[in-house]
């Protein structure tokens, strides 16, 4: 065994995430002479509450930065004297990795490769302990009755595995290049107080205490080996002092659970029939049946596990029940399958209180309750509303407005901005004034009366549409914020590949062909370059319609004033069904494309049938061709069919266009026999 290491000042990455949390606070509290500086960016899963008991030491300080950065990382090696750096900091959730494998990347592989190449070139560092995971192995075969032990093959199956092998892969090489003093630990599931609810344990605790069904993946067969926090904290503890350099450490457990076996606990703990509460979801796209480590060469430095699974999870019901609200609004977690990846963490001030040493209370046995199954313990803080606060730009538009009318609705504190899209300090004076949660970009340009406006004002157009969208894009990256962006559809036209008819729509990744309008062009062209922003979520919104049908800009109320009107299906957006949605899109952590209408396409001249049906019996209109109307318009107009299934599959209850027109425009504004609006 090597002579026991003792560090001066430690970096740890990612501490304000779980794992290194309890690593970080364990290493405060029983060794006061380390100076430790922690580095992270506080992602979504990150939250500075988790290192309170650490706050007040005054060998401990907190850096907001991301690992990517270079120059940060340097500078802190060299201003800190760094000596030891305890790399946690990745991107760890499996079902995100399959829709954002490239941010896991970048995160993963590029942020350890900065960490790596800043140690090489500053030369001062005496152990680098890069934490992987016992992913990396790939799936044990369901007999198997030895581990993988830190020789085996690495044979990653999923995205988050391959990333974090390919880090290894780095850190191997470094080592054997530069002589890196490196160290890498695999481990198996962790599990306790402070875990954001993506992962399993936390999720079916919380959804347990609210008395809503607990989503498995699968058949719930999969196996799973599951270590305590504290336990694991201990690990890393031991394996800073004694592991060896160039050594592979296994953090794991003989003791195997099955998915269905630990739903069936969780609903026990709480009283819960668990074949009411479990439910089987779609599986994710390949999901390991089993992971299992040969854990024999940690104990050998004198390490063993010290929580039995009773009382660990035990210990987690617990401080969930006290803390319900330590991570806010987590709706977006609690989905089967969660996407809350590239958002920033609950980033609150260390002056607030601590709740984490709360009495625990007991479970009310009560499974007929549909609100928390569990009460706020009496020690507890009073419960806080979800963090939630959105910045909206927009206000004198008739998206922007609505947007305003939901969230006062909702309860959502909220702020228009008051600066100019294309004036960067204006904009980041928003933020540091509101210090939003989200941010709504509702403004554009387009047009009045109508977008042929737009073709003899073409440098304005240009400087909001592009200019000012791609601003405040690139700002909001800056500072970790999700920007709901609301696009426009009119950027296809029917083709030879999606007829007229056809009721094969455009989907989110094909390229614009409707150049007929500038509005149109500069709309597809802003479009294009925010796929490169990983931050901004783009909803397509398609000839909108709304209840109000006294506003001058819904379609409704365009077509029944005009003289004479084409006759063509199209797919529409109802802002009556579609807004909400798009509120709960930013829950979510929702991003990228979405054709943001109603599924299915509707005619001009279906639409005046409804009108004439519904609320004026009287009503008559003249229909003319594209080419009649081309004579009296400046700029063509886009007729096109947007496929909605990736919304429909993410809202299944949304409703088909018609039915929609019927239940939120229509029925609203009915006329009654006495001539008045029915309501």
């Amino acid at each position: 065994m090597a002579a026991t290491y003792e560090p001066k000042n430690i970096l740890i990455t990612g501490a304000a995430g779980f794992i290194a949390s309890h690593v970080c606070n364990r290493l405060i509290m029983n060794n006061p002479n380390y100076n430790i500086v922690v580095l992270d960016k506080l992602d979504y899963c990150s939250n500075l509450k988790n290192l309170l008991p650490s706050k007040s030491s005054p060998n401990f300080k907190f850096v907001k930065g991301d690992i990517g950065s270079a120059d940060l990382v340097n500078y802190i090696l060299l201003s800190e004297s760094i000596d030891t750096i305890m790399h946690f900091a990745a991107q760890t959730h499996v079902d995100n990795s399959f829709g954002n494998s490239f941010e896991f990347t970048k995160n993963n592989i590029y942020g350890t490769h900065v960490l790596l190449e800043a140690c090489k070139v500053t030369g001062q560092i005496k152990r680098f302990i890069h934490v992987s995971t016992d992913e990396v192995y790939g799936e044990t075969d369901e007999d198997a009755v030895v581990g993988n032990h830190e020789a085996s093959q690495l044979l990653p199956t999923n995205p988050y595995s391959a990333t974090k092998a390919g880090a290894e892969m780095l850190v191997m090489a470094y080592g054997r290049s530069y002589g890196l003093p490196v160290i890498t630990t695999r481990g198996n599931n962790v599990y306790g107080p402070n875990q954001f609810p993506e992962k399993m344990i936390p999720k079916f605790i919380l959804l347990a205490m609210k008395g809503q069904p607990l989503p498995i993946h699968g058949d719930g067969s999969n196996v799973r080996s599951y270590l305590y926090c504290e336990d694991v904290a201990e690990a890393f503890e031991v394996i800073l002092h004694r592991g060896e350099v160039g050594h592979v450490y296994n953090i794991g457990t003989l003791k195997e659970r099955r998915v269905i076996d630990v739903a069936k606990e969780i609903c026990q703990l709480f009283s819960l029939n668990p074949d009411t509460y479990i439910k089987f979801v779609e599986n994710r796209p390949f999901n390991d049946q089993r992971y299992f480590l040969d854990d024999q060469k940690l104990k050998s430095l004198g390490w063993f596990e010290r929580t039995s699974w009773e009382e660990g999870l035990k210990k987690t019901m617990e401080w969930y029940v006290n803390n319900p609200d330590w991570w806010g609004d987590v709706s977006g977690a609690l989905l089967p399958h969660p996407r809350m990846l590239m958002v920033p963490g609950i980033e609150r001030k260390f002056d607030g209180p601590d709740v984490s040493n709360s009495d625990s209370s007991s479970v009310v046995n009560n499974s007929n309750q549909s609100h928390m199954i569990v009460p706020t313990p009496k020690n507890n803080p009073p419960i806080q509303k979800p963090a939630l606060k959105f910045l909206i730009y927009g206000r004198t538009g008739w998206i922007g407005g609505l947007l305003g009318k939901i969230c006062e609705k909702q309860g959502i504190p909220f702020d228009y901005g008051r600066g100019r899209l294309q004036e960067r300090s204006q904009i980041l004076a928003d933020i540091q004034t509101v210090k939003p949660t989200h941010v709504f970009n509702a403004a554009g340009v387009t047009g009045r009366p109508n977008v042929d406006w737009c073709e003899t004002h073409k440098p304005e157009t240009i400087r909001t549409n592009v200019v000012g969208t791609l601003t405040l894009a690139d700002v909001c990256r800056e500072h970790n914020l999700l920007m709901m962006n609301y696009a426009t559809g009119c950027i296809f036209e029917f083709d030879a590949a999606h007829p007229l008819g056809s009721g094969i729509g455009f989907k989110e990744e094909d390229k614009p062909n409707f150049t007929g309008s500038f509005y149109s062009k500069t709309k597809a062209m802003v479009e294009e370059l925010l796929r490169e922003y990983d931050n901004v979520c783009t909803l397509r919104v398609r000839m909108p319609i709304s209840s109000d049908l006294s506003n001058p800009r819904n379609f409704i109320t365009k077509i029944t004033r005009y003289n004479k009107v084409v006759d063509i299906p199209n797919s529409m957006t109802i802002l009556d069904e579609l807004l909400p949605i798009s509120v709960e899109m930013a829950k979510r952590n929702c991003r990228g494309i979405w054709n943001f209408t109603n599924p299915g396409v509707v005619s001009h001249n279906e639409i005046l049938e409804m009108y004439k049906d519904y609320i004026d019996p009287n009503f008559k209109w003249v229909n003319f061709t594209l080419e009649e109307q081309a004579k009296v318009i400046v700029a063509p107009r886009s007729n096109n069919e947007l496929d909605a299934s990736k919304l429909k599959k993410e809202f299944p209850e949304l409703l088909p266009i018609k039915d929609s027109l019927i239940k939120y425009v229509f029925e609203p504004n009915k006329k009654t026999s006495a001539g008045g609006v029915s309501k």
